[in-house]
């Protein structure tokens, strides 16, 4: 087997590329995925097809014609000299999958790749969702503090004009007033 500096690295940023976001799902293309892998579509469909068990329909769909216009419009995909069939989507499970059935040593170490990169994203999604949740819980906060502040100045304003309008008291004991 050929230690890892000898399979090509692929930056992240051109796996993250690869990755769409499809049916609520991050999904990777059969072509982006055997580009990757270095083999050719129709092998990597053909060694998917003959293990069709391994790939239930929440690890690899195909894409409807719908999908498949939308996702072409985005990523700019040419449909010149283009595909016969709509193409299959994989999600992170189905990646793992495929190097089940590509064994080569590029196969494994792009899947490594590839899983880490989804992790990462799950991650920052995952961050993403308690930032905003604790966004939230400092906005309740605030919201509970500035109407305990308003009470408290309401309350302050209450005694002063309560002083302003009370009659000074009268002085208790002996008045040089009382003599004369």
């Amino acid at each position: 087997m050929p230690d890892k500096k000898s399979v090509t690295s692929i930056s992240d940023q051109v796996l993250e590329s690869k990755i769409y976001f499809l049916r609520n799902q991050k999904v990777m293309m059969d072509s982006d995925l055997a580009e990757l892998y270095a083999v050719e579509t129709r092998v990597l469909n053909q060694a998917v097809n003959r293990n069709k068990e391994r790939f239930p329909e929440d690890f690899m769909f195909q894409l409807d014609k719908v999908e498949w216009e939308n996702l072409k419009s985005q990523v700019v995909i040419s449909s010149y000299g283009g595909r016969r069939t709509l193409p299959y989507v994989f999600t992170e499970h189905g990646v793992l999958m495929l190097s089940s059935v590509l064994n080569s040593s590029k196969a494994i170490q792009v899947n490594i790749q590839v899983v880490r990169i989804f992790t990462r994203i799950r991650q920052v999604l995952t961050d993403g969702a308690k930032l905003s949740i604790e966004i939230e819980e400092i906005k309740k906060q605030l919201s509970t503090h500035g109407k305990n502040i308003n009470a408290i100045f309401k309350y302050l304003d209450g005694l002063t004009v309560k002083k302003e309008i009370e009659n000074p008291r009268k002085r208790i004991g002996f008045k040089s007033d009382d003599l004369l």
